[in-house]
């Protein structure tokens, strides 16, 4: 029988339907037709089992020539070691569709495993809902955290699932963070991590905090700086600070925070419009000071006087018109436009502070213009100094901490003795300030040093 080729089967058309082509070894196939278009269906008919059978061996053009007749081969191949094709067929078509249904069934599984992971609330995803709605509310507005979660944090665990983070992760990013020598803030990041978590327990997105019994200690012991200036320094800074050429606002500052023992924060950020120099009362509101509680400081003559010398420099400036405009801030950015940055008098101090250290780029050559004899000292010092002051002179402790504007820890006592002190805190910040004026009056062998207590 001649053997069909590829010319015969690209010559069919849709007036061929039906009909039938014969190929040696009794392969045929039966022309079908779709439209224009026409396609030969071939089967190969074999005898086994005392029946004879049809096999299905492919469709052209689909399948080449050359495939259909392979196929046919491989079958009779099959019968002549006594084996049915059709049935093997039927056998690997039925293994076959096993296969797929458990290849199905594993793709399904991993899907439903991807969409679940996908569902549930990853460490950045709780990050952000944690900073949607509370870590917002702090006084950078979160800006701090969001730093720090991002540089050590997220990079290794934001796609992770909240409730898989481990202790050991935790640990991890910590000890990463103290690996680079940043103790402090690795300090801070542990504080922010378990507030998170704490944050996601109260509202069920969690059942447990991976950072519970981790202490910040273990990340880093904070040293508590116990810096005070004693009044022979106080006497001696009268003296340096016009030679260390500050700003003036700067210089002034200084005395503020030793006669108000203020925050640096709360002085940078402090407006006119919250301070009567009148009535000599400053009110640091609740979003400035550091409790998040208002609080009222009845200025000294002495702070007032400072006061005064600051507002002659900074109430009023030129625009770039020309134009006299009133400032807002105390201690104005350059361009007058925000508050002073709560970095800046810290850095101008430190500059003065290097000793035989060189001078930093662009910042003051006056390198060792501040330095007291007991020591490096810092804008909070000053804070601390005052207190100290308040205390040798026989300011009652609780009153101290009324003017500092502590919390008291001990909770009955928080709770239970609300006496008003507003007597008491005018006549420690009035001492405080006559002691300062006497200070500043004098040279520095003019005037006693006070033994704690004296009033």
């Amino acid at each position: 029988m001649a053997r069909l080729t590829v010319k015969e089967l690209q010559a069919l058309s849709a007036n061929d339907a039906g009909k039938r082509l014969s190929d040696e070894h009794a392969l045929y196939g039966v022309v079908r037709t779709r439209g224009d278009a026409a396609s030969v269906l071939f089967r190969w008919r074999y005898r086994f089992g005392g029946q004879v059978k049809d096999y299905t061996c492919g469709t052209w053009p689909k399948d080449s020539l050359a495939q259909i007749r392979q196929v046919r081969t491989d079958a009779a191949a099959y019968v002549s070691r006594g084996l049915d094709p059709t049935e093997g067929a039927r056998t690997r078509k039925l293994s076959a569709r096993a296969v797929q249904a458990e290849e199905l069934a594993k793709l399904k599984c991993r899907i439903a495993e991807a969409e679940s992971l996908q569902a549930r609330l990853t460490v950045r995803g709780l990050f952000d809902r944690w900073e949607k709605l509370e870590l917002s509310a702090r006084k950078d507005a979160g800006k701090e955290a969001r730093r720090s979660f991002e540089k050590d944090v997220l990079p290794s665990l934001g796609d992770v699932a909240a409730e898989d983070v481990t202790r050991p992760m935790v640990a991890q990013v910590l000890d990463d963070v103290v690996a680079r020598g940043a103790r402090v803030l690795a300090r801070n990041l542990l504080g922010d991590i378990r507030q998170m978590y704490g944050f996601a327990i109260v509202r069920g997105l969690v059942t447990s905090d991976p950072s519970s019994h981790m202490k910040r200690d273990d990340f880093g012991k904070k040293v508590e700086r116990s810096r005070v200036l004693s009044e022979d320094e106080v006497r001696l800074l009268n003296t340096k600070l016009p030679a260390a050429r500050m700003a003036k606002t700067s210089e002034l500052a200084i005395w503020i925070i030793l006669a108000t023992c203020c925050r640096v924060g709360e002085l940078s950020m402090a407006r006119w419009d919250q301070i009567d120099l009148e009535k000599g009362v400053w009110r640091i509101p609740p979003e400035d000071a550091k409790n998040g509680k208002e609080h009222t400081v009845f200025l000294s003559d002495f702070a007032v006087d400072r006061f005064k010398e600051l507002l002659e420099i900074t109430a009023n400036f030129l625009n770039a018109e020309g134009v006299e405009l009133r400032c807002p801030w105390v201690l104005p950015s350059q361009d007058k436009g925000n508050h002073l940055c709560l970095k800046s008098l810290a850095k101008q101090i430190g500059d003065r502070q290097r000793g035989d250290r060189p001078a930093l780029r662009n910042r003051s050559s006056n390198v060792s213009s501040l330095i007291l004899p007991r020591g490096k000292w810092t804008p909070h010092d000053l804070r601390r100094t005052g207190a100290t002051l308040m205390g040798m002179l026989g300011i009652r402790p609780d009153v101290i901490e009324k003017c500092l504007n502590h919390v008291q820890q001990n909770r009955l006592v928080r709770i239970y003795q609300r006496q008003d002190l507003t007597a008491e805190q005018k006549d420690a910040w009035r001492r405080l300030g006559e002691r300062l004026e006497l200070l500043r009056r004098c040279d520095i062998d003019g005037v006693t040093s006070l033994p704690r207590g004296v009033s």
